[in-house]
């Protein structure tokens, strides 16, 4: 028996009323909670793995038990995830997990702009914080600015989980005329067909 299945027989069969991995899990179910630690310093309780950010809630519905586990785990052994008191395919529970990791990433942009605007008294930081607060997108323009006083201010944020739109002509355009260095600033939390674009109007990637 590998070391990580045993890990996880430890992990899980103490806990739960059937002797075997198949019947213990098909007690458990993730309850919906979740929690963004930040940055990835914690660890699945179910399979040991570490560097995680985020962790899941999962319970047993016979010993009550819970356990903070990582999405592999809910995947890899089947955990039921429900909506409506109906259980989700596996497709359709990837799907629901995937959305609430997006919205604790957008609570994350939030709470970085939030700190920001407390930070210095600047008309152009709230009208950013509004804007994605309604918009969940950065302009070009709002995007250099945020991230350059985020990174002034030493403010933990992480780029990627940023979202800039392209969609209006004067955004593009903007885009188009800004220096490369400052295009650099915000290059990560630009989509793939974002960053094309972005080489197509002559910027260079971050060296």
């Amino acid at each position: 028996m590998s070391n990580y299945t045993q890990r996880v027989r430890d992990g899980i069969l103490p806990l739960s009323v059937a002797g075997t991995l198949p019947k213990a899990f098909a007690e458990w179910r993730f309850t919906g909670e979740t929690e963004d630690h930040g940055e990835p310093v914690e660890t699945c309780q179910l399979c040991g793995q570490d560097r995680l950010r985020y962790h899941f809630e999962i319970c047993n519905d016979f010993t009550q038990h819970r356990l903070e586990v990582g999405s592999h785990c809910i995947f890899q052994f089947d955990v039921g995830v429900y909506e409506d008191g109906r259980r989700l395919s596996p497709t359709a529970a990837k799907r629901k997990l995937d959305k609430l990791v997006q919205k604790m990433r957008l609570e994350s942009c939030i709470r970085a702009l939030e700190a920001l605007a407390l930070s210095e008294n600047s008309d152009v930081l709230r009208n950013a914080l509004n804007y994605y607060r309604l918009n969940k997108k950065l302009t070009p323009k709002q995007a250099f600015v945020v991230f350059w006083r985020l990174r002034q201010n030493r403010i933990d944020h992480d780029p990627s989980f940023f979202n800039v739109t392209l969609k209006k002509k004067r955004y593009a355009q903007d885009l188009a005329a800004m220096a490369t260095g400052r295009v650099h600033f915000f290059w990560k939390a630009l989509s793939p067909s974002q960053r094309a674009k972005a080489l197509e109007m002559g910027h260079s990637p971050p060296a």
